[in-house]
């Protein structure tokens, strides 16, 4: 397998994901701007999207979209599912909220056009993060152990600390123990987003 990911993309989530499979996987970061690789390939050859993630299954098929990849993802590896009748079903709906709702309400802050928008869009997704945070069933969204949905939140906990969004302390106390896990640690090194003296609270950051 190869992911293509970007520093600090929601692709995060799918690397954090593989590590914590331990998964055998290979990585190459993208430029999202010349859509070109590090080893200097053109992304829209993999993908006509030209947004990560991309993942290259072993037997050549690609997957696109962050929902898709964390999907598959808990499929082949159960234990970052959610168990039960409707596991499955839960999953992707936490998912799918994340992106379509928490993820999409960033958008005004990577691209601010002024700051009333900016004031709008941080109050929105505090909303937002207010609702998992009521939510939450244990440590994690569906228990004491993190599925992909959490992989996925913690990229947005990520991007609420960087652009000073409102963060209820459940979910404060979520990223604080992501960053603390070894998989997160090594994503977030192999991303260049840490170095190798930061200590876990400071990842968070």
């Amino acid at each position: 397998m190869k992911l293509y990911y970007s520093p600090l993309a929601c692709s995060l989530a799918d690397h954090i994901a593989l590590l914590e499979a331990n998964a055998q996987f290979e990585r190459e970061s993208v430029d999202l701007k010349t859509k070109r690789t590090a080893s200097g390939a053109d992304f829209r050859e993999i993908t006509p999207k030209g947004y990560v993630p991309a993942l290259v299954l072993d037997d050549g098929e690609i997957l696109t979209e962050n929902i898709a990849i964390l999907d598959w993802i808990a499929a082949q590896y159960p234990t970052l599912g959610v168990a039960g009748k409707l596991g499955r079903t839960r999953l992707l709906e936490a998912l799918v909220f994340i992106s379509t709702e928490v993820h999409r309400g960033f958008k005004p802050m990577w691209h601010p056009q002024g700051r009333d928008q900016l004031l709008q869009a941080r109050a929105t997704v505090s909303g937002l993060l207010d609702m998992l945070a009521d939510n939450l069933s244990g440590d994690y969204l569906f228990g004491p152990a993190p599925s992909v949905a959490d992989f996925y939140l913690f990229v947005m906990l990520l991007w609420a600390e960087r652009f000073e969004v409102p963060t209820p302390e459940p979910l404060v106390a979520l990223r604080r123990r992501m960053a603390s896990r070894p998989a997160v640690q090594a994503a977030l090194r192999q991303e260049g987003l840490v170095s190798a003296d930061d200590q876990p609270d400071e990842a968070a950051a």
